[in-house]
């Protein structure tokens, strides 16, 4: 019986870039090829294997679970070849283990814990790379990255979920002289603070309130539009309006009396964060201390 026959590098390269990023277009730009080459390398591998790697729709592509499968054994196997190069040619790999956080997860969440790793494992480097990009947008290469379940992850592999709970916060001075808890529909007589990005990766206040059993008016006039989480959050603590905050980035602002919860209602969401392990760097021998830290805090 004849051997399967290895598909050539040529085509091997681009797919692996182009599944990582989830996109030819960036990966085209990284190998210094056009997109239309990627497409055609692409296009003859999946001829080859007879099977879709992508999906091609409204001028963007996404990967089918066979090519998410594929991409994760080819991005695997190129790094093992990068790193035994690197080994024979007398390079060494920077000794730390490297974690992409999203900004926020990062910044409310991670950094007051910090401490916890470092006394646990004060021999372990880490380097924390903080991003409002998704996986498949970032140029840095790490070995664990934590952000919100549905994002694009390209190539990367799950290893576990947390969930969350997202409930609306502000400055106890916002609703001074109000009875609260105050009724969900009572809400809407304040300013909304609203992170908007585009593509909506995360939960907003029209999907709340249908969440809760409400509805949002759909020509709500105070609903204020901001592009960073962070501002919003920093509007709400100023006491600018209402937002919305999930619990993990919020409690320990809640802690201090900065945030309250005005109203009852809350939506939990039970796979809200993801937790992922690259295939695109060689297996760092203190990347398990990591993952298993990272667990014990989103299980606290």
């Amino acid at each position: 019986m004849d051997s399967p026959t290895l598909p050539p590098l040529s085509r091997l390269k681009p797919f692996e870039a182009a599944a990582r990023h989830e996109s030819f277009s960036r990966a085209a730009a990284e190998l210094g090829m056009t997109q239309t080459a990627i497409s055609k390398q692409i296009a003859l591998l999946e001829h080859e294997l007879g099977t879709a790697l992508f999906e091609r729709r409204n001028r963007a592509v996404f990967l089918t679970d066979a090519g998410r499968r594929l991409g994760r054994v080819v991005s695997a196997a190129l790094a093992e070849i990068v790193a035994e190069v690197a080994r024979l040619s007398g390079q060494r790999r920077a000794g730390e283990v490297i974690l992409h956080c999203q900004l926020c997860e990062a910044f409310y969440w991670l950094m007051p814990r910090l401490a916890r790793f470092h006394g646990r494992h004060p021999d372990v480097e880490l380097r924390v790379i903080s991003t409002l990009k998704p996986l498949t947008e970032t140029t840095e290469q790490f070995d664990v990255a934590i952000q919100t379940t549905g994002r694009p992850s390209g190539t990367a592999r799950l290893v576990g979920t947390a969930s969350d709970d997202i409930f609306p916060v502000c400055a106890p001075s916002l609703i001074q002289g109000h009875a609260w808890p105050l009724p969900v529909t009572d809400l809407a007589a304040f300013p909304l603070l609203s992170h908007m990005v585009v593509p909506q990766d995360w939960m907003e206040w029209q999907d709340w309130f249908i969440a809760v059993g409400a509805v949002l008016p759909p020509a709500h006039p105070r609903l204020v539009a901001m592009d960073s989480y962070p501002l919003a959050l920093q509007a709400a603590v100023a006491g600018q309006g209402i937002a919305l905050g999930w619990q993990r980035t919020t409690e320990g602002m809640i802690a201090e009396e900065k945030l309250i919860r005005p109203c009852a209602e809350y939506v939990s969401r039970p796979t809200e964060l993801s937790i992922y392990r690259s295939t695109a760097r060689d297996r760092h021998p203190d990347t398990e201390k990591l993952l298993s830290w990272i667990s014990d805090e989103l299980s606290a």
